[in-house]
């Protein structure tokens, strides 16, 4: 019988200047939902809890980058033919400099363990090659990610944007561009010091970007009849053809709030997520992505991303459970374009 496994984490960096309010409360919201609803047996050989909890202090599920690396090797390693895992975090995101150039705005996008100020933080790049590249074909992985930055945090080769030029749309672009002007503006305001210069960096990168869609929307990937679009990395993911989802809180240029609804703290990804299942639990891949948008636009400037391993349906439900998929369609050749680490906190 096939098996289900999870991985959730849940950083508040309780104490720190860094501090968060409702990731813990994401990974044990996230864990209900899977548990009553989905069918996950919570017996921790099944299902594995990161925190910054008093009690996981020292041992393996305090969230270190080396616990978190030694997780990830857990739920992707060991699985047979049919099985599902299922991968959520919740905490904060990153950008660190792109090494390959193969990024438009200069940056990878990272996630930060507990100790990432010591440890360092972990890239897009190494999160597939410790996710994705282990995964056997005939498995599934799903993700969500409810972080800052975190629209191609694992680096899966087909995202989902929805007209002809590959971008999002024109509303989420114009949301895109005021946000990052909003953003340079409350910098030049405040006065400049050594983490804002670090900070406006990432708005220039992000900026950078925004403005090559408008400007240059010739030489972006063309998006299929699906709406799904080849994203742009050195490394040639898309001949894994690997069976991994991957649901993210924002754009790569974009903030994921941490927030407070029904007097509870939450993230606004992950709760958007679970509502929108547990409304109608039969939507399609592209319904819950317009759900989560819809139930966040009016509050949050962020727009929630759906990414794939492969030129994959997206009109299928969705599905935690592995489902043969058939063999991907040919990929489609697109044009590639090319291009001191430091985090950036949001």
């Amino acid at each position: 019988m096939p098996r289900k496994k999870a991985l959730l984490i849940g950083i508040n960096y309780t104490g720190s200047k860094h501090q968060l309010n409702g990731c813990i409360n994401d990974s044990i919201n996230m864990r209900n939902y899977l548990v009553q609803d989905r069918g996950f047996s919570p017996d921790q050989r099944d299902m594995v809890m990161l925190s910054d909890l008093p009690q996981n202090r020292g041992t393996p599920f305090e969230p270190t980058g080396a616990n978190m690396m030694a997780a990830f090797q857990w739920l992707v390693t060991g699985n047979r033919p049919g099985d599902s895992v299922f991968l959520s975090y919740s905490g904060h995101g990153g950008q660190v400099r792109d090494p390959d150039g193969d990024r438009d705005s200069g940056f990878d996008d990272t996630i930060c363990p507990l100790d990432f100020e010591s440890r360092g933080q972990i890239s897009s790049d190494t999160l597939h090659k410790v996710l994705v590249s282990p995964m056997l074909p005939s498995a599934r992985l799903t993700i969500l990610f409810d972080c800052c930055h975190s629209g191609s945090a694992v680096e899966l080769p087909y995202v989902y944007r929805p007209n002809q030029y590959g971008q999002v749309n024109l509303v989420d672009n114009i949301k895109q561009g005021v946000s990052l002007l909003e953003g340079a503006s409350r910098l030049i305001q405040g006065g400049f010091n050594a983490s804002k210069i670090q900070d406006a960096k990432i708005l220039l990168g992000g900026a950078q970007t925004f403005f090559k869609s408008l400007q240059h929307k010739h030489d972006a990937p063309t998006a299929d009849a699906n709406g799904l679009a080849e994203d742009r990395f050195v490394e040639d993911w898309k001949s894994e053809g690997k069976d991994v989802w991957m649901f993210s809180g924002c754009a790569d240029d974009q903030t994921s709030a941490d927030t407070s609804i029904g007097g509870a703290a939450t993230g606004a990804m992950s709760y958007a997520f679970i509502k929108t299942m547990r409304n109608n639990p039969g939507q399609s891949y592209i319904n819950v992505l317009q759900s989560t948008r819809q139930e966040l636009q009016n509050k949050f400037k962020q727009i929630p991303q759906l990414s794939v391993g492969g030129e994959y349906d997206l009109n299928q439900p969705v599905s935690v459970c592995f489902l043969h998929l058939g063999t991907p369609s040919p990929p489609k050749k697109v044009k590639r374009k090319k291009g001191d680490n430091f985090y950036v906190l949001t």
